[in-house]
């Protein structure tokens, strides 16, 4: 951790590339933005953790944070030359995972395999269970929420099998724009590294024509709950997103190792949340503490069997 911090304060570093999975982000892209480090963020974790703290800190800093997630990315993208004021909404695009299809019980049985088995991105393992929960949007629901500033009932998700729209801004006048692009994150991840300017790139062009028919749908709150859990972090405020992530990262991890089935994920944050004391976390130091008190927590829940 130590040196985490260091490489994230280097002396004459002039844009930190936060690319650390969970949590374990937070310290150095913090320590990052008080050293006055422009951060392109890839580690969604420290907004959703402590966004409020990180954002002002960036603030009073004079530094950007420029968003790496492909969803943020996009958003960063549609909304250069506009004014935040005339944004209606923003519009989260979700792929839906690998088990969009699924019923409930079919869900109850499904593998590690078939969850890490993505349908349109080739990402990490914890990543890709979280888009297979749908976490993921959730996560990045509370990570848009503080890099724009946006309220969290204007902060909407749609389902997007295709993955070709990668967001979308609604304005106050009815106008959408969207990015859309190829499925592939070294364009999101050059765009971070580019800003404010657009470089050429050896990527395959999009082809509209052969991207062909473009899906939308709502999301499924039922099969996966794991959104509207983020939703209610949210909403509840203070420390309550830090108690979402900690307890998620601990499901996912048990899932990974096969001391969890699937759908043990949504119930051991509903848990969390569940026993949360509504700390207010008003500090990164406060904030750390209730994610360390969290993931004991759910780790002797898990111990003794998610369902009692």
């Amino acid at each position: 951790p130590d040196g985490l911090v260091t490489a994230a304060t280097y002396p004459g570093v002039d844009l930190v590339v936060s690319g650390l999975v969970g949590a374990v982000g937070l310290a150095p892209t913090y320590a990052a933005v008080q050293a006055g480090r422009h951060v392109a963020l890839a580690n969604k974790e420290s907004l959703v953790v402590a966004g409020e703290q990180v954002m002002a800190q960036a603030a009073a800093s004079g530094c950007r944070v420029l968003p790496v997630d492909s969803e943020h990315n996009a958003l960063h993208q549609c909304l250069r030359g506009e004014s935040i004021e005339e944004v209606r909404n923003l519009w989260l695009t979700a792929s839906g995972g690998p088990f969009r299809g699924y019923s409930k019980e079919r869900l109850g049985r499904v593998t590690q395999a078939e969850a890490l088995d993505h349908p349109t991105w080739k990402m990490g393992p914890k990543i890709t269970i979280d888009s297979a929960t749908l976490m993921n949007k959730g996560l990045e629901v509370i990570e848009a929420r503080w890099l724009f500033g946006m309220p969290p009932g204007r902060i909407r998700v749609v389902v997007h099998p295709q993955s070709v729209v990668h967001s979308m801004v609604e304005f106050a006048d009815g106008s959408f724009k969207a990015q859309l692009g190829i499925t592939d994150m070294r364009h999101p991840i050059q765009y971070a590294l580019s800003w404010p300017d657009r470089w050429e790139t050896e990527l395959p062009p999009f082809n509209p024509v052969v991207a062909g028919k473009l899906e939308f749908e709502e999301p499924d709150g039922e099969r996966f709950p794991c959104l509207g859990l983020a939703y209610r972090a949210l909403e509840a405020g203070g420390a309550a997103p830090a108690v979402l992530n900690a307890a998620n990262e601990v499901a996912v991890g048990a899932f990974l190792d096969g001391r969890a089935e699937f759908l043990d994920i949504p119930r051991l944050i509903a848990a969390a949340l569940d026993r949360h004391g509504g700390e207010d976390g008003s500090s990164v130091e406060e904030l750390l503490a209730v994610d360390a008190k969290t993931r004991r927590s759910t780790l002797k829940v898990l111990d003794k069997g998610v369902r009692g």
